[in-house]
């Protein structure tokens, strides 16, 4: 069989270590909805000491300076230092080769190989990279919105149903958002049978050790191209799921990648 089906992967998994990793990942869902609003919060920390528990560093001896200065290489190569996250994006389209390169990085550099441009444990590849438009303006390719990147064909799949972006924006944005209108969104989601048929409960870890690789090289390559970017996770997975079609319990959203020009 050259193309599986998605769902092949589930003969071969066990359906209890599965349900429980599943279960645990949902544990770490938000649930972002306006009935909600005022019933839910993520903590009731208060504005000080949240102040002090974010941004810094660990120390694990606190009260004793056992340290030595680190030397800091003046000329470390640019290009693998990253910019700062955009706080507000404007709204400007990018052209759509300017896309294409902007993914590049992730395709296999020989179509004859399975091995793609970052390290994925046991070479299964379980995270699934969905490059979204989030504006009429943003040049696009086709009439549907969302494109699923397929990196050894080097080909865009073309996401069925997928012409209405405030189905797609309404599932990525809270109500309250306030950073302005990002061009694209590029959705980082791990089909978990596909890596968790081998390595059971370390598939999960992988699938995220994954999405972390994926993400830090777009975050390099954007600002190689000019490019700002954040990532996003204030979202509700299975809203993100119903808007590009796919089924929630199989697929599970790690990261929300917002791309477009600083305002």
């Amino acid at each position: 069989m050259k193309k599986l089906p998605h769902d092949y992967y589930l003969r071969f998994i066990d359906p209890l270590a599965y349900d429980q990793t599943i279960q645990f990942h949902a544990k770490g869902n938000f649930t972002i909805h306006e009935a909600f609003k005022n019933s839910a919060a993520l903590h009731f920390i208060n504005a000080s000491n949240l102040d002090e528990l974010t941004g810094n560093e660990l120390r694990i001896y606190p009260d004793m300076e056992l340290c030595f200065p680190l030397k800091i290489d003046k000329d470390v190569d640019s290009n693998l230092t990253r910019n700062e996250s955009c706080e507000i994006f404007a709204r400007r389209s990018i052209p759509f080769d300017t896309i294409k390169e902007l993914i590049n990085p992730l395709i296999s550099a020989n179509s004859n190989s399975h091995k793609r441009g970052y390290p994925s444990g046991g070479a299964l590849y379980p995270i699934e990279v969905f490059i979204c438009s989030l504006t009429h303006e943003q040049p696009w390719p086709c009439r549907e919105k969302i494109l699923h990147l397929l990196p050894q064909s080097r080909k865009f799949e073309v996401i069925q149903d997928s012409q209405n972006i405030d189905n797609l924006i309404t599932a990525i944005f809270s109500a309250s958002n306030t950073i302005g209108t990002p061009s694209i969104a590029i959705i980082y989601i791990a089909y978990l049978p596909k890596t968790f048929f081998k390595y059971r409960y370390r598939g999960y870890r992988m699938a995220l050790m994954e999405a972390g690789s994926i993400y830090t090289l777009i975050d390099l390559q954007c600002k190689k191209l000019g490019l700002s970017n954040r990532l996003w996770s204030a979202y509700t997975d299975t809203m993100i799921c119903k808007s590009i079609g796919l089924n929630p319990g199989l697929f599970l959203p790690m990261c929300v990648h917002l791309i477009g020009e600083s305002a």
